[in-house]
């Protein structure tokens, strides 16, 4: 699959919409109408690019078919010797995985990381996902963090 990757821009939303019904893990996506699912990717996709903290890459097959994205907040800490990067999102169409599209879109989370001087970049992988069973991070050079526990909070929403 030939593919590029490039910074996600609004026209993007309607197929970012796409991708994450059709992945169908996310309650906030899933009980929308696809029209209720593009504004809320256009708030959210808003609220990333209004400043320098967040980044987020698209990557896009020969057809101009949003096929993958990579979401990275770029955090500082008073601790470290330079900012984290922490993807929070990395999602791939089910019909382009196995292609280099999440590799792809990695290597340029790690190259802005490099040019931002970070530390480390982070990220989350559920152990019941594809993509930990596969090994996927781990084939491209990310550890399991020994010793660590992931802790969430839920606030109530209405």
């Amino acid at each position: 699959m030939n593919f590029t990757v490039r910074s996600a821009q609004f026209i993007d939303c309607p197929a970012l919409a796409k991708l994450l019904r059709e992945i169908g893990w996310f309650k906030a996506i899933n009980g929308k109408t696809h029209a209720e699912a593009i504004t809320h990717v256009e708030s959210h996709l808003a609220e990333c690019l209004a400043d320098e903290s967040h980044s987020v890459y698209v990557s896009v097959d020969e057809d101009a078919q949003v096929v993958g994205y990579v979401s990275v907040h770029w955090l500082a800490y008073l601790f470290m010797a330079g900012p984290e990067g922490f993807i929070s999102e990395l999602f791939v169409s089910p019909s382009a995985r196995g292609q280099g599209v999440g590799t792809a879109l990695l290597e340029t989370v790690k190259e802005q990381a490099e040019e931002r001087s970070c530390y480390r970049l982070s990220l989350l992988n559920g152990k019941d996902r594809e993509s930990y069973d596969r090994k996927f991070y781990e084939k491209q050079g990310w550890e399991e963090r020994p010793g660590m526990s992931n802790f969430v909070y839920l606030l109530p929403n209405e």
